[in-house]
C-alpha cells in the first residue's frame, strides 16, 4: 500500500473517531495559522494613533500571498458573539521584515467593528482574513512627481504607500480636523524633516473645508502630478470634477470608502424572512446596516458596493441603489447588495 493511501485511511480513521466534528477542527484548534486553514490571523499588538484611531498590527496564516501598497483587506470580527466583516486598508510596507501586516482603524459612532478594534481588541485575539485587493495601488513605471490628497481616514492606503515607495518629489495635502486629529502625523513630520515629503495641513475646524481651487496656491504644478486622493465622498467629488474641468482626469486616482449617496426613497417595513424579523427602515441607511441593528446575521464585505459580498435575494417588494437612485423590484432570483441598498417602500429580504 502506498503512503498517500495509508495517510488517506489513517485520516479517514481520525474522522470516525472525531464525530461529529473533523480532525481539522482540532488542528485548527492548535494551529489556526496553519497552512491549509481557512485564513485567519492573529491580533499581535494594538497601537495608539490619535484619540479614536489605532493601528493593529496582525500576524498572517500561511496561506496569506500578501499585498500590493494601497490594497485593502477584508477581517472577520466576532462582535458581542455575531461575526462581522469589514474592509479596512492596508498599512504596513510590502517588504516589512517580519512578515506582520497592519490595519489602521479609525473608530466611527456606532461602528461595531471599528470601536471593538481601537477600544477593545486584545492580543491574541484570532480574527478571519480575506486576501488583500483593491486596484487603488501605484503604477510599476515610478512618477516623476507625486501628489497625495486625502482627508481623515482616507490617509490609511496612501500611507501604506509612502512606507512601500519613496518618490523624488511627493506632496501631500491633508485634512483633518485639528492637528492632534492627524493619524501618523508624527511619522508623516519625519519625511518632512528627511526632506522626503512636502506636506500641508488643512486643519478644518480653523481653516474650513478645503475648497478644491486652492490647489492652485498650495500645489502650483498640481496638474503635471500623477494624483492619488482618498477621503470623504465630497472632496472626491469636487477633485474629479476639478481634475476633468482642467483636462487631466487620467492623473486622478481615487478611493472610495463610502458609495456617494443619492438623494433616496421613502423607506419602510423591512422583513427578514429566514429569521423572522420585522423592523422599520427609513430610505437613507443601507439594508445591510438595518439588519446588523435587528440582530440578523447579514454577509458583508466592503460595505461600499465593489466586492459583492453582501448579495442577497429580494424576495417582495422594492429597494433604491443609494448610489445612483434606480429602483430594484423583486423577481424570481433578483439578487441586491444590501450594503447600498435601502428600502423603497415595504420589502422582504431573504436574511
Amino acid at each position: 500500500m502506498t503512503s498517500t493511501a495509508l495517510r488517506g485511511r489513517a485520516w479517514k480513521l481520525l474522522e470516525m473517531v472525531t464525530t461529529p466534528l473533523l480532525p481539522s477542527d482540532y488542528l485548527d484548534l492548535v494551529s489556526p495559522l496553519r497552512a491549509g486553514a481557512d485564513l485567519r490571523g492573529r491580533i499581535e499588538a494594538v497601537h495608539p494613533e490619535t484619540s479614536d484611531a489605532a493601528t493593529v498590527v496582525i500576524r498572517p496564516g500561511r496561506g496569506w500571498r500578501g499585498h500590493t501598497a494601497g490594497q485593502y483587506v477584508r477581517i472577520g470580527v466576532d462582535v458581542d458573539g455575531v461575526r462581522l466583516w469589514r474592509a479596512y486598508s492596508i498599512t504596513s510596507p510590502t517588504n516589512r521584515q517580519d512578515g506582520r501586516v497592519t490595519i489602521t482603524v479609525k473608530a466611527i459612532p456606532d461602528g461595531k467593528v471599528s470601536n471593538h478594534l481601537v477600544r477593545r481588541a486584545k492580543p491574541g485575539t484570532l480574527i478571519q482574513l480575506d486576501q488583500p485587493t483593491g486596484d487603488f495601488v501605484l503604477p510599476q513605471a515610478k512618477p516623476a512627481k507625486v501628489l497625495y490628497l486625502t482627508a481623515g481616514s482616507g490617509i490609511t492606503p496612501v500611507m501604506g504607500m509612502l512606507r512601500d515607495t519613496e518618490f523624488d518629489d511627493v506632496v501631500m495635502v491633508h485634512c483633518a480636523p485639528q492637528p492632534q486629529d492627524v493619524i501618523f502625523r508624527n511619522e508623516l513630520h519625519d519625511l518632512v524633516a528627511d526632506k522626503k515629503l512636502r506636506l500641508t495641513e488643512v486643519h478644518t475646524d480653523t481653516d474650513g473645508m478645503l475648497d478644491i481651487a486652492r490647489l492652485d496656491e498650495l500645489v502650483p504644478d498640481w496638474a503635471e502630478r500623477e494624483t492619488w486622493a482618498c477621503g470623504p465622498a465630497g472632496l472626491l467629488d469636487a477633485a474629479e470634477k476639478h481634475w476633468s474641468e482642467h483636462g487631466v482626469p487620467e492623473r486622478l486616482h481615487t478611493e472610495r470608502f463610502r458609495p456617494s449617496i443619492v438623494v433616496a426613497g421613502d423607506g419602510g417595513e423591512v422583513t427578514f424572512s429566514a429569521t423572522g424579523k420585522t423592523v422599520d427602515a427609513d430610505g437613507a441607511t443601507p439594508l445591510l446596516d438595518i439588519g446588523e441593528e435587528a440582530g440578523v446575521l447579514m454577509p458583508s464585505g466592503c460595505r461600499m458596493g465593489i466586492c459583492f459580498g453582501c448579495i442577497t435575494p429580494l424576495k417582495a417588494g422594492a429597494v433604491r441603489d443609494l448610489r445612483t437612485g434606480e429602483i430594484t423590484e423583486a423577481e424570481a432570483g433578483v439578487l441586491i447588495q444590501t450594503c447600498v441598498s435601502a428600502a423603497a417602500g415595504p420589502c422582504d429580504i431573504d436574511r
